[in-house]
């Protein structure tokens, strides 16, 4: 089983700045690549950005040049810097994994947690 643990998120003035972590553990051969979403109300979850494991990286147009995202493959985590926040941004985070177990390439998803950006 693998498991995702977020941290991170809260409330943040516009212009302000919060950084996501998510961490994974369990029992897996590797990690493929981990990514953000985020899903505001009443919208569609989309995704943020994306890492790979070789270090290929994406992002939506909406964030680029504010938001950064890194992975550190021995530890299994992905954080996302979140820069120059607009109220747009408001929405739940969740971390995404795709692992290979035992070569069941699967994705697995986080709990999610609330980014709040508000004058």
């Amino acid at each position: 089983q693998v498991h995702l643990a977020e941290s991170g998120g809260g409330l943040a003035l516009p212009g302000g700045s919060l950084r996501l972590s998510c961490a994974a553990s369990g029992s897996f051969r590797s990690i493929r690549d981990m990514a953000w979403y985020r899903q505001a109300p009443g919208k569609q979850r989309e995704e943020v950005a994306c890492m790979t494991r070789d270090g290929s990286i994406t992002y939506i147009d909406a964030v680029k040049g504010r938001f950064t995202i890194s992975m550190d493959n021995a530890k299994n985590t992905v954080s996302l810097q979140m820069d120059n926040l607009k109220p747009d941004d408001t929405a739940v985070y969740y971390c995404k994994a795709y692992v290979d177990v035992d070569l069941d390439i699967t994705n697995y998803w986080g709990q999610g947690t609330q980014v709040t950006v508000s004058p």
